[in-house]
């Protein structure tokens, strides 16, 4: 199966040329890799051009949407599988692309595969333990199947390391292409209430993670308890609850095992911050447009949206 590869870039100078060494070394060759690029002040552009197999192309930032911006980059590709990840995610290993591609071989009703994100050395140490928990070593398939067990979890997926089937995104449309946030959750929840599947593959790894203030927590959350109000024909009647709380406590025993009080303090506190972002962000009707705005980490979008 051919493959290809897109990148959204926003000044990534310090990410991309590492990036794209790390994919010209995979056991994979691609039929390219497009670099799309949202009016870069730094030098990505110019670094992205020194590799030859690399297509640059341009959006207006603001015309970015991560929907419809990775729908313009898909429609320059021409593999079978089409790969993505985020400027800032770095493949753990030359076998990450052939690891990704693998379950679509094996199962032909495969749509989109999503891999292991590992955090960084320099990551907090909640960040560490929410990527693994979120992300575990093991590989498994879900389908319409797994919604009364997994919930919300059937959708679990990240653009930051997935890829996809190119007939599969094709014949339910692909990407929405005016999106505010979470366009790869939302295609996976079209993939399965089509019938589709979509499979988790821990042995396909990239290096990413965050390091955001409470600020940045808040509008990150805000946007995406919109997002799932804005969608609710097709998550309003799935569990999105019991693996959050899940997840919370196990973080938290985790923390106050190893000893660390002051951090298991700190993660009470931010999730605290990211209820608080998700209650105004499901309500975000009856906010003023400014408002929204200034709860927001996707400005852009609201700009433009009522």
């Amino acid at each position: 199966m051919s493959a290809s590869v897109v990148i959204p870039t926003l000044n990534a100078e310090r990410f991309i040329g590492k990036l794209l060494e790390r994919l010209f070394s995979q056991t994979v060759k691609f039929n390219e890799i497009v670099v799309i690029d949202s009016e870069s002040t730094d030098k990505t552009v110019e670094i992205a051009k020194t590799f030859d197999g690399v297509t640059v192309l341009n959006v207006e930032r603001r015309n970015f949407n991560h929907g419809g911006t990775r729908d313009v980059a898909f429609q320059k590709t021409t593999g079978d599988i089409i790969l993505c990840l985020t400027q800032d995610a770095l493949p753990v290993d030359e076998n990450y692309a052939a690891n990704l591609i693998a379950p679509f071989a094996e199962d032909e009703n495969v749509a989109m595969s999503s891999g292991r994100q590992i955090a960084r050395d320099d990551a907090p140490l909640t960040e560490k333990l929410n990527r693994e928990f979120n992300y575990p070593e093991h590989t498994f398939v879900r389908s319409k199947e797994d919604l009364p067990c997994l919930g919300v979890k059937t959708f679990f997926s990240s653009d930051c390391c997935s890829a996809y089937r190119r007939t599969a995104y094709n014949a339910i449309g692909g990407f929405d292409k005016d999106i505010l946030v979470n366009e790869d959750m939302k295609i996976a929840a079209q993939f399965i209430f089509s019938g589709y599947k979509i499979a988790y593959v821990g042995s396909a790894g990239v290096l990413h993670s965050h390091n955001y203030s409470l600020w940045q927590q808040f509008t990150r959350n805000f946007d995406v308890a919109a997002f799932m109000k804005m969608n609710n024909d097709l998550f309003g009647s799935v569990s999105a609850a019991s693996e959050g709380v899940k997840m919370v406590k196990w973080i938290i025993k985790r923390l106050l095992k190893g000893g660390h009080l002051f951090s298991a303090v700190y993660y009470v506190v931010e999730c605290a911050t990211k209820l608080l972002a998700n209650k105004l962000g499901s309500r975000y009707k009856s906010l003023s447009k400014k408002n929204r705005i200034r709860f927001a980490l996707n400005k852009n979008y609201w700009r433009t949206h009522d």
